[in-house]
């Protein structure tokens, strides 16, 4: 209720001075929540310990053995899994609330440890010798698997995470671990298929309404993943006549998520159908009349960038109102 008609409400005699004087407080000194400060806090606090462990470990090897490492890191990601499970709310297909406040973090700690672990494993005894899928695939499946039935947002964008690099390192082991280079088509082609399988991933969470919410992670990483991999395909090809392709691959797919960014009312999926879009179209342009003068060129581009920056402010102001008049 108003502010004003307490007030009024207090004057005609009709409430009493100790109870106004209470709502008044109320409205001058409101309530200022700290739930999200006191989460990133929390999800800081995580990455610091398991940094600070990993930081007295390496200085402190000679003494303490791996062996002794190995234990304490599984201890550690042992007792977390161990209160998740005795804790945890029943699995449904949709959003499940946190049983307890620090449910999130300490199923953080768990997934986190576990990493670390496996990671240690192969690289101080190489358990999965040469197959380095191997070694990027179990912990993916059990990321995957942590996110679903614990409802873990975080955890699932790991599993994401690790999905692209089990693709990255099963199609291409020795060139991506040896020469860090990603200039490669068996690798541009793979991770447009992953960015494509993402994509794909978040129309069935939300045509099937199975953890529905997973959908923005999905198609987050979806996005960033195809768009980028498709610009690498245009950049990589570029002395060949079909390298335009990818680019006109990309605008289609921006055209889906435009139209699916409409019907979710989300303006950070719409920014960045623009923006991808905007890098394409420039491309084109680019290609058109690169062959041109080069002074001619260099006039036309400072103009051109000038004016699409301006247009491009407008148009994300024009689909924001139109956004919310939707």
């Amino acid at each position: 209720m108003d502010y004003q008609l307490f007030k009024k409400l207090h004057a005609e005699g009709l409430l009493s001075d100790e109870s106004f004087e209470k709502i008044e407080q109320k409205y001058l000194h409101p309530l200022f929540s700290v739930f999200w400060e006191i989460k990133t806090l929390l999800y800081v606090g995580i990455v610091l310990l398991t940094s600070g462990l990993g930081i007295l470990v390496y200085k402190n090897i000679d003494t303490i053995g791996h062996q002794v490492v190995l234990l304490f890191i599984a201890l550690v990601s042992a007792s977390c899994f161990f209160y998740c499970f005795k804790y945890k709310a029943p699995f449904t297909k949709t959003k499940v609330k946190s049983p307890t406040a620090f449910f999130d973090f300490i199923l953080l700690l768990a997934a986190t440890s576990f990493l670390i672990f496996v990671g240690y494993l192969q690289y101080q005894y190489n358990v999965f010798g040469n197959h380095y899928g191997m070694a990027t695939l179990i912990p993916m499946l059990v990321l995957f698997y942590i996110a679903y039935y614990f409802d873990h947002i975080g955890i699932l964008a790991m599993a994401i995470a690790n999905l692209g690099i089990w693709l990255g390192v099963s199609v291409t082991p020795k060139q991506l671990l040896l020469s860090h280079t990603f200039n490669s088509a068996t690798i541009i082609y793979t991770y447009i298929g992953f960015g494509l399988l993402l994509l794909t991933f978040a129309w069935i969470t939300e045509k099937y309404n199975f953890k529905k919410h997973f959908k923005f992670s999905y198609q987050h990483y979806g996005i960033h993943v195809s768009f980028i991999s498709l610009i690498a395909g245009y950049s990589f090809y570029y002395s060949s006549n079909y390298s335009v392709a990818f680019l006109f691959a990309l605008l289609g797919i921006a055209f889906i998520v435009y139209k699916d960014a409409f019907k979710d009312k989300s303006f950070y999926f719409l920014l960045l159908v623009v923006l991808y879009s905007y890098i394409a179209v420039t491309c084109l342009l680019i290609r058109c009349i690169s062959s041109a003068y080069y002074e001619a060129v260099a006039y036309f581009f400072f103009m051109y960038f000038i004016s699409s920056a301006l247009g491009l402010v407008f148009l994300l102001i024009n689909l924001n109102k139109k956004l919310k008049a939707a």
